[in-house]
C-alpha cells in the first residue's frame, strides 16, 4: 500500500519501440494509437513512441498525436547520437526527431569502449563529443533530454573511467535523466546494485568538485543538483526485473520496461511485473491505486492488439497466477486468502479462480460452483456426484480445468436444471477431393429441434469445424439472434493416446466469445469430428445461458 509520502518513481514504458522489436510483433499505425492511450490511462509517465525518420510509420504516429494529444502522459521521441565527424545542426535525423513536436527526447550514445572502436569506428574523444552535441543542440531547440547510456554495465566492467566520462559528457550537456542500460541482458543483481551506488557517488563527487564547470540546468538553493538515474534492462539472463528493482532499492529513480516483457531476444523487464512489486511489495509511489487495478487489463489489452497469446501464467496479470487446484490449498484460501495468495488479486486487476480437475477434492466443487452462482450444499449427494462425474469424465481424456464453461453446464445437469434451448438430431460433413487435392471448403448439414420443431440447414465452412458452425448458428439465429454475436475464437486438438494410431482418443478446446466475454468448452471422441460437435454445441448452448442470465438479472434490477 502506498501513501502520500511514498517515495516517487517514475515509469518508462518503451514498448512501442523496444518492444516492437520482439520477433514475430508487428503492429499497425492504429495499433501503436491504441496502445499509447491505454498506457496513458493506465497513469505511465513517460511512453516512447518510437525513431521518427526511421520509418513511415513512425512519422506518422507522432503527427497524430500532435493533432490529438494524450492525456496525462508525456510521448518521447527516440533517436542516437549524431554520426561520427559531423554536427548534430546539420544531423539529418535530428531534424526528423524536432519534427516530431516532442517536449521530452531519449538519446542513446555508446557507454563502451569496445562500440565505439569496432561499432562506430571513430575515437573514445569523438564519442564524447557526439554525446555532447548532440543534446546541447536538442537543448538549444528547447528539448528536455533523456540520457540512455548504451551497454552501460558492460562498459564499466570493461572500462570504468571511460564509461563514467560519458554520463559527465550528457550531464555538461543539460541530460535531465542518465539512464544506464544493461543491454545485452547479462548483468547480475548484486553487479547492478553496486555498480548504481557507485555512479551515483561518482557523480556526486565530480558536481561536488565543479569538475563540470559548465552552467547547471537546474539548481536548488543555488546548488547544482544531479540529474537523476534511471536503468533499463534486458531479460537475456532472466534478471530484468529482479535487476530493475536492484537499481531503485540502489538509488534509481527511474524504470524503463514494457508490457508483458515484450522486446528484442528474450524481451525486456515487465512493467506487468515492476509496477505491482515496487508499489505493493517495496512502497514505491508509481501510479494510483485505481489505475493499479486496470494493470490485468491493459496487459490483456496489449497482447490481444499486437496477436500474440496472453502468458496465462504471468505473475500478477496471468489467468493463473491466483489459480488454485490441489483440494487442500482450496480449503485454505477458501478460509483464509493468505494461506496461498502474495497480494490480492483485486488489488491488480485479476481475480481468484478455483481450478477443477481428477485431482479436484468437494472444497474445489464447492468453490468453482460458488465463482458461477451455483450453490451446493456438500451434505447432499448432488454435490458428490459432480465431484465423481468430474473425475470419470476427466479419466475418459477431457479436460475441465480449461473449459470451464462445459463444467458449468455439467453441474447444471446434475441439479437437474440444465436448459435445453436446442438439441441436435444429427449432422454430416463433406468434404470434397478434386484431383488429389483437397478444397478449402466444407459442406455441413445439421438437423436441430426447437421448442419441438426441426429445421434442417446447410452451410459451407473454410474447413469441416467451420461448415458445422456455420450451419449450426443458421439453424438457430432465427429463435436465438444474440448467436449472431457468438463468435469461435480459439480451436485446440490434442491427441491423447497416439500409440492407438488413426483410432486414438481426440481432445478439442474450443473458445466462444461474444464481445464482452470468453468461454471454453471441451469435446473428446475417437472421431475428430464429433468431438468438435461436442465442443461447438456446447460453446453456443453455454452462450445462450449467459445472455438468458443477463435478461434475467437485468429484469430482476428493473
Amino acid at each position: 500500500m502506498t501513501t502520500n509520502s511514498s517515495p516517487q518513481l517514475w515509469l518508462y514504458d518503451t514498448t512501442l519501440r523496444d518492444g516492437t522489436q520482439r520477433e514475430g510483433l508487428s503492429v499497425s499505425i492504429e495499433d501503436k494509437l491504441r496502445i499509447a492511450r491505454r498506457l496513458d490511462q493506465l497513469g505511465i509517465p513517460f511512453i516512447e513512441g518510437g525513431w521518427p525518420g526511421a520509418n513511415p510509420k513512425d512519422v506518422q504516429f507522432f503527427w497524430q498525436l500532435q493533432e490529438d494529444p494524450l492525456k496525462q502522459a508525456e510521448i518521447v521521441a527516440f533517436c542516437s547520437t549524431r554520426r561520427p565527424n559531423s554536427t548534430a545542426a546539420t544531423e539529418p535525423m535530428l531534424q526528423d526527431i524536432l519534427a516530431a513536436g516532442t517536449r521530452w527526447v531519449t538519446i542513446f550514445g555508446k557507454s563502451w569502449d569496445l562500440h565505439v572502436t569496432t561499432g562506430l569506428k571513430t575515437t573514445l574523444e569523438e564519442n564524447l563529443a557526439m554525446i555532447r552535441d548532440t543534446i546541447e543542440y536538442l537543448r538549444s531547440q528547447s528539448r528536455r533530454i533523456i540520457y540512455d547510456a548504451e551497454h552501460w554495465f558492460d562498459g564499466y566492467k570493461h572500462n570504468r573511467d571511460y564509461a563514467l566520462q560519458t554520463l559527465e559528457a550528457a550531464i555538461a550537456s543539460g541530460a535531465e535523466w542518465l539512464v544506464l542500460c544493461d543491454t545485452n541482458g547479462g548483468t547480475l543483481p548484486h553487479e547492478i546494485s553496486e555498480i548504481v551506488q557507485d555512479v551515483i557517488s561518482h557523480l556526486s563527487l565530480v558536481i561536488c568538485q565543479e569538475v563540470i564547470c559548465q552552467e547547471p540546468m537546474t539548481k536548488d538553493n543555488g546548488q547544482r543538483t544531479i540529474p537523476q538515474i534511471g536503468i533499463h534492462t534486458h531479460n537475456d539472463s532472466e534478471m530484468a526485473v529482479a535487476n530493475a528493482i536492484a537499481a531503485v532499492m540502489a538509488g534509481a529513480k527511474m524504470v524503463q520496461g514494457t508490457i508483458n516483457g515484450y522486446g528484442e531476444r528474450c524481451g525486456n523487464a515487465n512493467l506487468c511485473s515492476l509496477i505491482p512489486n515496487l508499489q505493493l511489495k517495496a512502497g514505491y509511489s508509481c501510479i494510483t491505486e485505481d489505475q493499479l487495478t486496470q494493470l490485468t487489463e491493459a496487459s490483456r489489452f496489449v497482447s490481444e492488439v499486437v496477436n500474440l497469446a496472453p502468458d496465462e501464467h504471468a505473475p500478477f496479470i496471468g489467468r493463473s497466477a491466483f489459480a488454485h487446484k490441489g483440494g487442500i490449498h482450496v480449503s485454505a484460501v477458501e478460509r483464509n486468502p493468505l494461506t496461498y495468495e502474495h497480494i490480492q488479486p483485486e488489488q491488480v486487476g485479476n481475480r481468484r479462480r478455483i481450478v477443477i480437475s481428477e485431482q479436484s477434492g468437494l472444497s474445489n466443487v464447492l468453490a468453482k460452483a460458488r465463482s458461477f452462482g451455483i450453490e451446493l450444499d456438500q451434505q447432499k449427494a448432488e454435490a458428490r456426484e459432480i465431484l465423481q462425474r468430474l473425475k470419470d469424465l476427466e479419466s475418459e481424456g477431457f479436460q475441465f480445468e480449461a473449459a470451464e464453461a462445459s463444467f458449468v453446464l455439467l453441474m447444471h445437469e446434475a441439479l437437474g436444471g440444465r436448459q435445453k434451448f436446442f438439441e441436435v438430431k444429427g449432422f454430416q460433413v463433406h468434404c470434397d477431393l478434386i484431383e488429389g487435392k483437397e478444397t478449402s471448403n466444407a459442406l455441413a448439414t445439421v438437423k436441430v429441434a426447437v421448442d419441438g420443431k426441426n429445421i434442417l440447414e446447410a452451410a459451407e465452412g473454410n474447413g469441416p469445424v467451420a461448415a458445422l458452425d456455420a450451419a449450426l448458428r443458421k439453424a438457430l439465429v432465427n429463435f436465438y439472434p444474440q448467436i449472431a454475436t457468438f463468435d469461435l475464437t480459439d480451436y485446440k486438438v490434442r491427441i491423447l493416446n497416439g500409440h492407438t494410431g488413426t483410432a486414438a482418443k481426440t481432445r478439442v478446446l474450443v473458445e466462444s466469445g461474444n464481445g464482452r466475454q470468453r468461454w471454453t468448452t471441451v469435446g473428446v471422441s475417437t472421431n475428430i469430428l464429433a468431438a468438435s460437435y461436442q465442443a461447438v454445441v456446447e460453446g453456443l448452448e453455454y452462450g445462450l445461458l449467459l445472455h438468458s442470465q443477463a435478461e434475467a438479472a437485468l429484469k430482476t434490477s428493473g
